[in-house]
């Protein structure tokens, strides 16, 4: 099995190979965080395409995806159903709570659940589950408390990095790069 990514230690390879589902908060980690309206107050975000095009993939490989955001924007809403997620909440404000209610209605166990943060709202979630990440440019009291700091700012493919690991993790990443070296 080749490995692509370098530097993740035995723990986070053995944290991220029990992974079932991956959620995801939107804003600083899918966006960089930024929120442009325009005089008609219709709300614009960038996203980075190659978050998007692994989504299929880390179906294919048998991980559900997800998102939980505390904010409601239609343009989340928009990219979350365009790239097939398999379930995305927004307004949460009690992430935790929204994770129990997940657990129960997928059977799943926390240590079988990755999250991807960047904030305050978010570490009840990254305390709780089985692995957890947020982007270069979270705030220090946040990144002290995960156990994988993307090499990527938010916006900039911090949930492509963080699937590549569990896939790579899973030893599934290699047999999907392989698929696209193919004549």
């Amino acid at each position: 099995m080749q490995k692509y990514l370098s530097g993740i230690t035995e723990e986070i390879t053995r944290k991220a190979e029990k992974i079932k589902l991956l959620i995801t908060d939107v804003d600083g980690v899918l966006t960089d965080g930024g929120i442009i309206y325009d005089d008609n107050g219709v709300e614009y975000k960038r996203f980075n395409v190659k978050d998007g095009f692994i989504v299929s993939h880390l179906r294919k490989s048998g991980i559900l995806v997800g998102a939980i955001t505390g904010r409601n924007s239609k343009v989340v809403e928009n990219r979350c159903e365009e790239l097939n997620f398999d379930f995305h909440y927004h307004g949460v404000r009690d992430k935790a709570q929204k994770l129990e209610e997940i657990l129960e209605v997928l059977d799943l166990m926390v240590e079988e659940v990755a999250y991807i943060g960047d904030d305050l709202i978010d570490l009840p979630l990254i305390r709780k589950v089985g692995f957890s990440a947020c982007p270069a440019d979270a705030l220090p009291y946040i990144s002290a408390h995960v156990d994988f700091v993307s090499s990527l700012n938010g916006g900039q493919g911090v949930f492509r990095e963080v699937s590549d690991l569990i896939l790579q993790s899973k030893g599934q990443l290699s047999d999907i790069i392989d698929k696209y070296l193919k004549p």
